[in-house]
């Protein structure tokens, strides 16, 4: 049986905030093709951790290498370039572009090949899976904070050379359709293409559907991996989310 090498591999990450230290020592890889659930409650360190992948800070120590190369503190533009981007728990897209043009964007900066064309058949695409083509030509401006979501989701689709899509809290408080649609998304995004998607979320349900293995994050490290069913057995996982009486 072929083992895989991973595409992201995180070692000993430590990120200090004067006398916090916010991750300590985080390790994890993830392999081609990959949906992985990162969980864990409030002040966890998963959002550090997302930062330190994406180049949006620099960790005190430890390393994180992507495709086999060490990308450790490049800027979040430079790790883009080699294949990981990511999304926001707040939604970040340019409220006065069309969303269309929000999707062209990071294409065409990307210097994707094929030009405007291909980038407008992409887009022409995403717009349609994700039933936002009846807003393509309004300002992005406009749309619910779920079609925002599912904009800047599709906005990091647009680039074809990403491996990794890491995903910080996609689905909260968004309805239920919206919610399908951008589960949709991210299906056949990585059986279609192969990507590998991090997806840090407290929605279990929607953990459970998407990963077939999860990473908890307690105070800063990681407590547990496995299957969702696994990983919730285990007493320092009830105690962090239900305390230790319940554990």
């Amino acid at each position: 049986m072929m083992v895989l090498s991973a595409v992201l591999e995180a070692r000993d990450l430590t990120k200090r905030y004067g006398g916090l230290v916010a991750n300590n020592g985080v390790s994890m890889s993830l392999v081609p093709g990959e949906i992985r659930g990162l969980i864990g409650p409030n002040g966890a360190g998963k959002t550090t951790f997302v930062n330190l992948l994406s180049g949006l800070e620099t960790p005190d120590s430890g390393s994180v290498r992507l495709n086999g190369t060490d990308i450790t503190g490049l800027p979040p533009h430079r790790i883009a370039a080699q294949g990981l981007v990511r999304t926001f728990q707040v939604s970040r897209v340019f409220a006065n572009l069309s969303v269309r043009e929000n999707l062209l964007l990071p294409f065409l900066a990307a210097g994707s090949p094929g030009g405007v064309r291909e980038g407008e058949a992409r887009a022409a695409e995403l717009l349609r899976l994700s039933t936002l083509d009846p807003l393509a030509d309004d300002p992005a401006g406009v749309l619910s904070g779920g079609q925002r979501m599912l904009l800047q989701a599709c906005a990091g689709f647009m680039i074809p050379a990403v491996r990794v899509y890491v995903l910080d809290e996609p689905f909260a408080g968004i309805n239920p359709v919206v919610k399908d649609t951008l589960i949709a998304l991210i299906q056949r995004e990585n059986t279609g293409k192969g990507r590998a998607f991090l997806i840090v979320s407290h929605e279990m349900e929607i953990v459970r559907r998407l990963c077939p293995l999860v990473t908890v994050m307690i105070q800063g490290r990681v407590a547990a991996e496995g299957t969702l069913d696994e990983v919730a057995r285990r007493p320092e996982v009830i105690a962090a989310y239900l305390g230790r009486a319940a554990a």
